[in-house]
């Protein structure tokens, strides 16, 4: 209410001090040496924002959590340094970036492009009804013990997605992935793959695992080729385990 106008006194810029919120946001990512921060007093008039004095108090940094990224951040924040650009098989560019909560669209449209029989191979189950509550479980996650990672092409449209879920102690790490029904054969998911181990050995795990159906002899033979160990599933005639030791892939 007091940044508002006020008889004969102009509105406060709300816009520039939000800017100056976002800004100490992003310098306590950057630097987690700093403990505190002070700006008082900070001004805020229509002409903008200015802070007459300010006070830093930094520290070693102490890590609250297990993991990599931010190590005293609760919440981890986007990680826009797993941004790329890729090629594919056909020379075509693609972007491939960290899965957003605002992405729900982009699946939306992409699951249109995925056959009934890729989807029960990928959820090991059949999919009729793609829910608000069913996409929301693959677009919103917490970036510090998880990352989907999806590839975009020139046009913004989605051909791919793998997603990694590292267990509590960063150990093991279980993947899925899930590329367009159309655009099989242009080495997105192979592609996909390689960033996603590439992520688990930042991350720390010392090994990726997942389950995949007997039938499907395309994920299988990729595995084989990235170097997954294949075994049966003891409990499930109908699943291979594939597991790969992450300290043995080559950088």
């Amino acid at each position: 209410r007091r940044l508002k106008a006020h008889r004969v006194t102009a509105a406060a810029d709300e816009r520039e001090l939000a800017l100056v919120l976002v800004k100490l946001a992003q310098l306590a990512a950057d630097v987690p040496e700093i403990r505190q921060m002070s700006l008082n007093p900070l001004l805020v008039d229509d002409a903008g924002v200015i802070a007459v004095d300010a006070r830093i108090l930094a520290g070693p940094v102490e890590e609250l959590h297990k993991g990599r990224g931010h190590p005293r951040f609760a919440i981890f924040p986007y990680p826009s340094e797993w941004e790329r650009t890729i090629t594919l098989a056909d020379g075509s560019p693609a972007f491939v970036r960290p899965v957003r909560p605002e992405d729900e669209d982009l699946f939306r449209e992409f699951f249109r492009h995925v056959t009934d029989d890729d989807l029960r191979l990928r959820f090991f189950q059949s999919v009729k009804h793609f829910s608000h509550e069913f996409i929301a479980r693959l677009t919103q996650m917490d970036y510090a013990r998880s990352i989907a990672l999806v590839a975009l092409d020139g046009e913004g449209a989605m051909l791919g997605a793998v997603r990694l879920v590292a267990d509590a102690n960063y150990e093991t790490g279980e993947y899925g992935i899930l590329v367009r029904s159309d655009l099989k054969g242009k080495g997105i998911g192979w592609q996909l793959m390689r960033i996603m181990i590439e992520y688990a050995g930042w991350l720390g795990l010392h090994e990726v695992d997942g389950q995949v159906l007997r039938e499907n002899r395309g994920m299988l033979a990729m595995c084989q080729q990235l170097g997954f160990d294949i075994t049966p599933d003891p409990d499930e005639p109908t699943v291979m385990m594939v597991r790969l030791k992450v300290a043995d892939v080559p950088a």
